[in-house]
């Protein structure tokens, strides 16, 4: 019999096996000038492939992430993250142009499927309820800092040998993951008493839970803002350098780097607004993160083509703080609400919806970005950066009303629940 992890140990390896098993996550965004000028496309079609990676995970996640309810999530967690290692070498060898590369990084896509969430699911199954709101902090919180590491490692890799070997050794990641997982995770089959009673697929328990939905449509806009954000924010710093005049400060920086280093902010802003939220209630902190995020966001859009380079980048760490602040908070929101029955089932469904967001985030920034005039346009950048604060303002709304009434029609059931 495997000895059980302690569980401070068994949070720090499934954080560090998310972080490695991303390795690619941010190649794409973090090379994106240079596919621009090498296939030469156009701000919609660079959206599409940014966005293309939420398309696979979108069409994989309902089956995989559903599945943990049924079978041990430690198998389909495994099987996803091998299918990162080849995904990544398959765009490193044979990517060439929108559809082979829209191809490979859906894919890439469906191995974050089935590794995000069961990788969560896993992880919560093997904790106390009294750990399992702050494991989600810290789960999550490591999603940006493998995305960053991911930026970094693509960037330099890139400008030692080339965007393909940037790709290929990315696939080193995820293998590690394998081995890491294997390791800190013990097979665990459902107990016949906690297996769902629906079909497989059969959401409508979830549907009906509207407390854990709030949560959900709540993360929805937050990864449209999220992923918009991270999908451009290299191309964005890019452009931002190219209006300071010569031997401005920062003009020779590495915005790769830059990039990797304002994402890597989300690791204490998410953890910290958990915190917040259990001090201050859910609803409240997110309504200001929220609020707080679009006026950053539409401030920094606005700054890159009418700021020094280093206001820019000041901004950046400011948005960087804010667009992530809310994310652990909405997370374990939806996870103290689930039915532990359908655990899987909630997180599937968060899963589906909140990535919506992820796959049009990118695809509406670049489709702005055009109709604004171009990525030569500080117009274009400022109206683009703009469409994300709108669609991150729906969340306090949504906080203001679906959520706060089904907070209140649960503590009314409570109530009037005898003992």
């Amino acid at each position: 019999m495997m000895r059980r992890a302690p569980p401070a140990a068994v949070i720090f390896a499934m954080c560090m096996a998310e972080i490695m098993g991303m390795a690619a996550f941010s190649t794409f965004p973090a090379l994106l000038p240079t596919f621009n000028a090498e296939w030469g496309l156009s701000n919609t079609a660079a959206g599409w492939i940014g966005g293309v990676y939420f398309v696979g995970y979108l069409l994989a996640v309902p089956v995989l992430v559903t599945l943990t309810d049924r079978v041990d999530p430690r198998r389909i967690y495994l099987a996803a993250m091998a299918l990162s290692v080849v995904s990544a070498l398959g765009f490193a060898l044979a990517a060439d142009g929108v559809v082979s590369a829209s191809v490979w990084r859906g894919l890439q896509g469906v191995g974050l499927a089935g590794t995000y969430m069961p990788g969560l699911k896993a992880l919560t199954d093997m904790l106390p309820d009294r750990l399992q709101s702050r494991a989600v902090a810290f789960y999550t919180a490591s999603f940006g800092v493998g995305s960053s590491l991911s930026f970094v490692v693509a960037g330099e890799l890139e400008a030692l040998l080339d965007w393909r070997w940037a790709f290929g050794l990315s696939a080193i990641g995820p293998a590690i993951a394998v081995a890491m997982a294997m390791g800190i995770l013990r097979p665990s089959k459902p107990a016949a008493d906690a297996m769902p009673t629906t079909r497989l697929l059969d959401f409508r328990p979830v549907l009906a839970n509207r407390r854990a939905l709030a949560f959900t449509f709540g993360y929805c806009v937050h990864n449209w803002e999220l992923f918009g954000y991270r999908t451009w924010i290299v191309a964005f710093l890019v452009f931002a350098q190219a209006q300071q005049p010569a031997g401005a400060l920062g003009v020779a920086w590495s915005v790769t780097i830059l990039a990797a280093l304002v994402n890597l902010v989300g690791l204490p802003a998410s953890v910290l607004g958990n915190e917040l939220a259990h001090r201050f209630g859910r609803r409240r902190v997110l309504i200001a993160v929220m609020t707080a995020s679009a006026v950053a966001g539409t401030l920094f859009g606005i700054s890159g083509a009418t700021l020094p380079f280093i206001a820019v980048l000041a901004l950046a760490f400011v948005y960087g703080w804010t667009v992530i602040g809310d994310s652990a908070t909405l997370t374990a929101g939806m996870v103290a609400a689930a039915d532990p029955r359908y655990r899987g089932a909630t997180m599937a469904m968060h899963s589906m919806i909140g990535f919506v967001g992820s796959a049009l985030g990118p695809l509406a920034f670049g489709m702005t970005l055009d109709l604004g005039g171009g990525a030569d346009s500080g117009f274009a950048w400022g109206l683009a950066f703009a469409s994300l604060s709108v669609v991150i303002l729906i969340g306090p709304l949504l906080m203001l009303t679906m959520a706060r009434r089904a907070e209140e029609a649960h503590e009314a059931a409570q109530a009037n629940t005898p003992g």
